[in-house]
C-alpha cells in the first residue's frame, strides 16, 4: 500500500512538472507574460492534478477556467496539454457521464456568452467549441473508452473462467457418461461371448461322451462364466448408475448396426439423408466403428430436431490411414411434411461434449460449427490404425473466451469510430458556416468594377454584400488620411487576400483599391 501511495505520488509530481513547463517557457515576463500569470497557472495546476483522482471533473473544470481566463477562444498555447491530459484523466477515472456532459455544455454555452467580448463575432464561438470537441472531448472519450474496454475485458475474463470452471463439471460429468456407455458396449458385445461360453460349457457338461471329471470341468466353466457375466453386469450397472431412467439407459439401436443401416432407418423415419462412401474398403478397428456409429446416430438426431425438412448428407472417406467421416444439413425449410421425424437413434443427452470425448478417445479430432450457408456440419478425423492412443482433451470455454474478445473489439472499434465521426460532422458544420459568412462578406468583381468615386454609398448599400469583413487584412496599407472610413469586402471565396476597400466621405465613395 506504502509503494503504491508513493508511486502515485512521483505520477503526480511528474505530471505536474511536465504541465508545467509550458506555462514557465511561454509565459515568460520577457517574451510578453508575466510572473504572475506564471504563479497562478502553476499554483492552478498543482492544484487540479493533487484533486485529479478522487475528482476528475473538477480538475479538467479548473484547467478550461484557467484558460478561458487566458483566452476567451479557450485554446491557448501554455494550457493546450494541460486541457489534453486532464480530458483524458476525466475520461480515465470518471464512472459516470452526466457531470463530464453537463461540463461540457456548460463550457459550450459560455464560449458563446464570450460572443459580445469578441465585437459580435459568431465564430469565436464555434471556435470554442471546435477547440472543445479537440482538445477536451476527444481526449476524454478515449480515456472513457480505455475505461470501458478495461472493465468490459476484466468482466471478460472472470465470466470466462467461471465459465471454464462450470463447463469442466459439466464436460467431466459428460465424459464420464460417455466412457460408461463405452463400458456398455463392452457389455454388450463381452456379455454375448461370455454368455456363449456358458452355452457352450452347459452343453459339454451333459455330453455323455464325457467322462465325470471333464463334465465336472465343464461345469466349473458354465459357473465361473455366468457369474463373470454377473458381475460384469454388476459393474456396467455402477457405471450407468447415473444416467437414471432417460433414454440412455435403454438403448434402441440394434447391437451391430452399421452407418448404412442407420442411415437406412434414419431415412425410413422420414428424414431427407443421403450417404457418400468414398476410398479403399478395410476393416476398421472397434473403438473407432462405435465412434463412428455414435457421430452419426448423433448427428442426424440434432438435424431431425433442429433442422426439420432440411436435406443431410453422411459422408465416409477413407484415405492415408485415417477415416473422416461428416454429417451436414442446410437451414430448415419453410415446408416440413406432416409425416413426424422419428428420431434416427438414441442420443443419450450428451450432445457434441459426449461426441468429442468418443471421438477423442478413439484416437481422433472432432470439429463442428456453421458451414457458411445456413446449415451445421460435424466433422470427424480418426485412425484407421488399431490401438491408436487417444487424443489429449482440449481445454473448455476456449471458443467463448475468443467470442468474447472479439465482442469486446468490436465494441471498442464502434466507440472509437461514433465519436471521430460526431467531430467529423460538426466540423463539416462549421466549414458551411464559414463558406456561409464569407459569402455575405463577398463582392463579385462586376459589381465592384461598377462603382465609381462620388457615387452614394453606406454600408446597407443595396450594391453590397450585407456584411462587410470586421476590419482590413493584416498586411493591408493605412486608409487614405481625410476619410469617415472605409468598408473591406473578400474579392475571393477562397482566400482571405485580397480584398477591396471602399472609403467614405460624407457618404459617398471617395477612394477605392485592392488590398492584401
Amino acid at each position: 500500500m506504502r509503494r503504491e501511495r508513493l508511486r502515485d505520488l512521483l505520477l503526480d509530481l511528474g505530471l505536474w512538472a511536465l504541465l508545467g513547463t509550458p506555462v514557465l517557457l511561454l509565459l515568460d515576463p520577457h517574451d510578453g507574460g508575466s510572473w504572475r500569470q506564471i504563479a497562478v497557472g502553476v499554483v492552478v495546476l498543482g492544484a487540479a492534478v493533487a484533486c485529479c483522482r478522487a475528482l476528475p471533473l473538477v480538475s479538467l473544470a479548473l484547467v478550461v477556467a484557467l484558460s478561458l481566463a487566458t483566452s476567451p477562444e479557450l485554446f491557448t498555447a501554455p494550457y493546450a496539454l494541460a486541457l489534453v491530459v486532464f480530458g483524458y484523466l476525466a475520461g480515465r477515472r470518471q464512472r459516470r457521464t452526466r457531470g463530464a456532459l453537463a461540463l461540457f455544455a456548460a463550457v459550450a454555452v459560455v464560449g458563446f456568452a464570450l460572443v459580445p467580448l469578441a465585437d459580435g463575432n459568431v465564430s469565436q464561438g464555434f471556435t470554442v467549441v471546435l477547440v472543445l470537441a479537440l482538445a477536451i472531448v476527444a481526449p476524454w472519450l478515449t480515456g472513457r473508452y480505455v475505461h470501458q474496454y478495461a472493465r468490459l475485458v476484466r468482466a471478460g475474463w472472470e465470466l470466462a473462467a467461471r465459465m471454464e470452471r462450470e463447463q469442466a463439471v459439466v464436460a467431466d460429468r459428460e465424459r464420464l457418461r460417455e466412457r460408461s456407455r463405452i463400458a456398455g458396449d463392452m457389455h454388450d458385445s463381452l456379455g454375448h461371448d461370455l454368455a456363449l461360453i456358458a452355452l457352450r460349457a452347459a452343453a459339454l457338461e451333459v455330453d455323455p461322451e464325457l467322462g465325470a471329471r471333464q463334465q465336472a470341468a465343464a461345469g466349473e466353466l458354465r459357473v465361473a462364466a455366468a457369474d463373470a457375466t454377473a458381475r460384469l453386469r454388476d459393474i456396467i450397472g455402477v457405471l450407468r448408475a447415473d444416467e437414471g431412467t432417460g433414454p440412455a439407459a435403454a438403448p434402441t439401436a440394434p447391437v451391430g448396426e452399421t452407418v448404412e443401416q442407420v442411415v437406412e432407418r434414419a431415412g425410413a423415419s422420414g428424414l431427407r439423408v443421403e450417404l457418400t462412401v468414398t476410398g479403399p474398403g478395410g476393416g476398421t478397428p472397434p473403438m473407432v466403428d462405435r465412434a463412428v456409429h455414435r457421430l452419426v446416430v448423433e448427428s442426424l438426431t440434432n438435424a431431425a430436431k433442429h433442422a426439420p425438412g432440411a436435406p443431410v448428407r453422411v459422408a465416409l472417406a477413407r484415405a492415408d490411414g485415417t477415416l473422416t467421416v461428416s454429417v451436414s444439413n442446410g437451414p430448415a425449410t419453410d415446408a416440413v411434411p406432416d409425416v413426424p421425424h422419428r428420431r434416427a437413434g438414441t442420443t443419450g443427452g450428451t450432445g457434441l461434449v459426449g461426441l468429442d470425448e468418443r471421438v477423442r478417445l478413439a484416437g481422433g479430432r472432432l470439429r463442428h460449427g456453421p458451414d457458411g450457408a445456413g446449415g451445421f456440419a460435424v466433422v470427424a478425423v480418426l485412425p484407421l490404425e488399431p490401438g491408436a492412443p487417444a487424443s489429449p482433451a482440449e481445454p473448455v470455454a476456449v471458443r467463448e473466451r475468443d467470442l468474447a474478445r472479439r465482442a469486446v473489439r468490436r465494441g471498442l472499434a464502434r466507440a472509437i469510430w461514433i465519436p471521430l465521426t460526431l467531430v467529423a460532422a460538426l466540423g463539416l458544420v462549421m466549414l458551411l458556416f464559414g463558406l456561409w459568412t464569407q459569402s455575405r462578406s463577398f463582392l463579385d468583381r462586376d459589381d465592384y468594377v461598377s462603382l465609381r468615386v462620388g457615387d452614394p454609398l453606406s454600408a446597407d448599400a443595396e450594391r453590397l454584400p450585407p456584411h462587410p469583413l470586421d476590419g482590413p487584412p493584416a498586411d493591408a496599407p493605412p486608409q487614405p488620411p481625410g476619410m469617415d472610413g472605409c468598408l473591406y469586402y473578400r474579392a475571393t471565396m477562397t482566400a482571405a487576400v485580397p480584398v477591396y476597400r471602399l472609403c467614405l466621405v460624407d457618404g459617398r465613395l471617395a477612394d477605392k483599391a485592392v488590398v492584401g
